[in-house]
């Protein structure tokens, strides 16, 4: 949509003039194509209609046949029940020309469309309905920038325009499919056309929503997106056969192409998007084939019961199970000629969320395996150790249950454990990270696609054996059932980027506080990491600054990150190679190097030119590449025990948050150092010295941000102290050049409002004066706020009575 206001500057005249002359002689569309709408009226709002646009677009040299009347819906704009609204005047176009065609405006005919629309903001809408005149009118202006480049263009549709043939031209690439051949509804008989459409549409969508800053999640606005990608790598997979996981990224490159030097922010955010497109690709890619096999079958159920409706509990396992969005498995099923039983459905996912909090309220800790169970499993010969190589691998695994563990005991099966109960679950063989090396678990699903479901959300390896835990969603797993294994990709993800930036800045943290950093604790999990090491004094800013460059630095190599299992005794002579003290490792241990290959490394491990690599022994997982990284952001470093230092940092989109959220508190600074010297600026800074103390950014950028606060801070306070001091001194002259004055010399008392603000100290000092000064006077002042009604006094009385009219003036005030 292409638009512009006008606040003030011009309104319904110059509006209508500058339309139709842009149009007619700039564009040079035939003015007998052209039709233009205006605010008929309505009697039940109370609502004249707008003749007075009527009359301009007479003047503009409209034929009044070509002007019509317009209803509400179409030709008065309002924000909402209350607030800004006003007539509209629209202008329509006839594709096809030779004719009055009038009849057809605002009645959905695909070749009369509208192109413009001036919402003339002229009304506010108050709380009880009525409408009142804004002193300052405004016009804001809509164009339908691909309906006008179709007109331009003279194509029947938006979509044959080159606006969208560049994207239409990639798709064709990546695909390899057939050229866009503009078909519509049946005629589009593949639907490959139809394919073509939703993507473009979709990839600009996601496109900029992400560039700014909407990042695809289970919530919000943050669904949406995720909904709008989903629906669009369903239909690319579907109608061009492409596998998904770097589809919409590939196709980025030509949306900023076209459109990133009016945005220049497409240009600047491109690789995080095609980061955050692959992703999400990659996550649903791992459950679209299955959950699109048990569409089939949920399909064929709904057909076979004869009324031809999905049951809702199949629709909310498809969302549950497979991440289906419900609209996705709508066209689905209108493709199949099935609804939604949509009341079904929504009594699903309420089931669904209240299982989930009786979860929690019954839950009193994880299943865990003692000495005594490991002692039984030991002795079970059907149940072996867990085979995990899988963990670092990206993907699905299948696997067979070998030991199913509650209360205690080993069953067959879990159908006699209540659902709100958690179990653990022994395979063969597991994709899952249990818990180990400071990284945290997976969480996850344990599948039996159509059958049963275990959510597992804890992981844990006890002396070989990987439990998994959690709760059963549906159905029931019984000893030996073949299963899928589905960690939670979206979840590892973070998690990755958060271990390699641990690497990274472990290597950080020895080149610029030298050998004696020793590693002595880690955390890292989805939302940051946490790293602990030896280190005699806290780290200097200008040192903390250093450490983050120098992380930077390393991830913006986009350096490649190699691992392998190593004989011990050959790790131990890697060069700078970097290991816990006092940690016992296995034989073979595996190796984490970001920059090197191990290969090279291993030919000869002990070049000192490898001390200029991170090098590590881990057996955690990690990105194939630092640039998926994007950034890391020290948030906090802090003592935790005499000689131990701790640092608290995040990565990827984190990092990027936390920068996004230090840029608006810098304009949050910006805007208190101009406020003018006064109550206002004095209460900003109180507020935003709280926010500075609990905001969670740049440990760096926030001892910047303190410093800049306190030279603000420090003006204003010498600013309150020279006022305080101005106000004093005139409370002071008001009441001793009172006293002072020769036709006051033998006045004993005085009442007095003062020419300073609400100022308690200024009228205490005052009054201290004449205390040591004028102990004979009774003096009685007063000095009101207008800003906020607040009112500063004070009373001297001398030992001495005063006079009855004193006493009854005060008694008065």
């Amino acid at each position: 949509m292409l638009g512009n206001w006008s606040f003030g500057d011009y309104f319904k005249k110059e509006a209508i003039h500058y339309s139709w002359e842009l149009l007619t002689q700039v564009y040079g569309l035939d003015p007998s194509r052209l039709y233009v709408t205006y605010f008929e009226g309505n009697q039940e709002g109370r609502l004249e209609p707008d003749l007075e646009a009527k009359e301009l677009w007479k003047a503009a040299g409209v034929p009044e046949d070509h002007i019509l009347p317009g209803n509400m819906k179409d030709n008065f704009w309002e924000m909402g029940d209350q607030g800004p609204c006003g007539p509209c005047s629209e202008i329509h176009y006839d594709r096809v020309g030779g004719r009055n065609a009038a009849s057809l405006v605002n009645q959905d005919d695909p070749n009369v469309i509208e192109i413009w629309n001036n919402v003339f903001i002229q009304y506010n809408r108050e709380s009880d309905g009525s409408l009142r005149s804004l002193p300052n009118k405004h016009v804001d202006t809509g164009m339908g920038f691909e309906r006008l480049v179709s007109v331009l263009q003279d194509k029947s549709s938006n979509y044959d325009t080159d606006v969208f043939s560049p994207l239409f031209n990639t798709i064709r690439d990546i695909t390899g499919s057939r050229e866009y051949q503009g078909r519509f509804g049946s005629e589009d008989s593949d639907g490959i056309d139809t394919a073509y459409r939703v993507i473009a549409d979709h990839v600009r969508t996601l496109m900029f929503a992400i560039s700014d800053g909407v990042v695809p999640n289970n919530e919000g606005r943050g669904y949406v997106i995720r909904r709008v990608l989903r629906r669009g790598a369903r239909y690319a997979r579907k109608y061009f056969g492409v596998e998904i996981g770097c589809f919409f990224s590939k196709i980025v490159p030509t949306v900023v192409d076209q459109l990133g030097d009016m945005f220049p922010e497409l240009r600047h955010k491109q690789q995080d998007v095609m980061e955050i497109l692959d992703e999400e690709e990659i996550s649903f890619a791992k459950t679209l084939d299955r959950g699109e096999r048990q569409f089939e079958q949920y399909a064929q159920k709904a057909k076979a019961t004869g009324d031809h409706k999905l049951h809702g509990a199949d629709v909310w396992r498809l969302y549950d199970t497979f991440g289906f969005p419900v609209d996705l498995t709508r066209i689905m099923a209108e493709e199949r000629g099935l609804e939604i039983d949509e009341s079904q459905f929504e009594d699903a996912r309420a089931k669904a969320k209240e299982a989930s909090r009786g979860q929690k309220k019954t839950t009193t800790g994880n299943v865990k395996l003692d000495v005594h169970d490991l002692g039984k499993l030991d002795k079970m010969s059907d149940v072996p150790k867990t085979d995990d190589d899988a963990k670092f691998e990206r993907g699905n695994v299948t696997a067979q249950i070998k030991a199913i563990y509650h209360d205690k005991a080993f069953l067959a099966s879990t159908q006699s454990i209540p659902e709100s109960e958690q179990l653990g679950v022994l395979l063969n063989r597991t994709n899952f990270y249990a818990e180990q090396g400071g990284q945290e678990n997976d969480t996850g699903r344990i599948i039996i696609d159509g059958r049963a479901e275990l959510d597992v959300v804890d992981v844990q390896n006890y002396a070989g054996y990987v439990l998994h835990t959690g709760y059963m969603k549906y159905g029931s797993l019984h000893v030996d059932d073949t299963v899928i294994c589905e960690y939670d990709e979206l979840r590892r993800w973070p998690i990755r980027n958060n271990h390699t930036g641990t690497h990274i800045l472990n290597f950080a943290l020895r080149e610029v506080l030298g050998n004696g950093v020793e590693q002595k604790g880690s955390l890292v999990s989805s939302e940051k990491l946490r790293f602990d090491f030896s280190h005699k004094s806290p780290i200097t800013d200008a040192d903390l600054a250093k450490i983050e460059d120098l992380s930077t630095e390393y991830i913006r190599r986009n350096c490649s990150v190699f691992s392998r299992e190593v004989p011990l005794i050959t790790a131990r002579k890697i060069a700078g190679v970097r290991a816990v003290f006092g940690e016992t490792y296995p034989d073979p241990v595996r190796v984490v190097s970001v920059g090197a290959d191990l290969e090279d490394i291993l030919k000869n491990p002990e070049d000192p030119g490898w001390e200029n690599v991170s090098i590590e022994f881990c057996g955690g997982t990690h990105v194939q590449k630092t640039g998926d990284i994007k950034d890391l952001v020290v948030l906090e470093e802090s003592g935790i025990a005499k000689g131990i230092r701790r640092i608290i940092a995040v990565t990827g989109e984190d990092a990027h948050e936390v920068q996004r959220i230090a840029r608006d508190f810098e304009k949050r600074l910006d805007h208190l150092e101009a406020l003018p010297s006064g109550p206002a600026k004095e209460q900003n800074a109180k507020q935003i010295q709280v926010e500075l103390n609990q905001l969670s950014i740049s440990a760096v950028q926030k001892s910047k941000f303190r410093e800049r606060f306190n030279q603000i801070n420090k003006k204003i306070i010498d600013e309150q102290k020279a006022q305080q001091k101005l106000e004093s001194k005139k409370a002071l002259e008001c009441i001793t050049s009172y006293f002072e004055a020769p036709e006051n010399a033998n006045k004993s008392w005085l009442i007095a409002k003062l020419p300073i603000s609400a100022n308690a100290k200024a009228v205490s000092e005052s009054l201290a004066y004449i205390r040591t000064k004028l102990s004979d006077k009774t003096v009685y002042v007063l000095a009101p706020s207008i800003e906020d009604g607040r009112v500063a006094h004070g009373c001297y009385m001398p030992k001495v009575s005063c006079s009855p009219m004193v006493r009854m003036r005060l008694h008065e005030i």
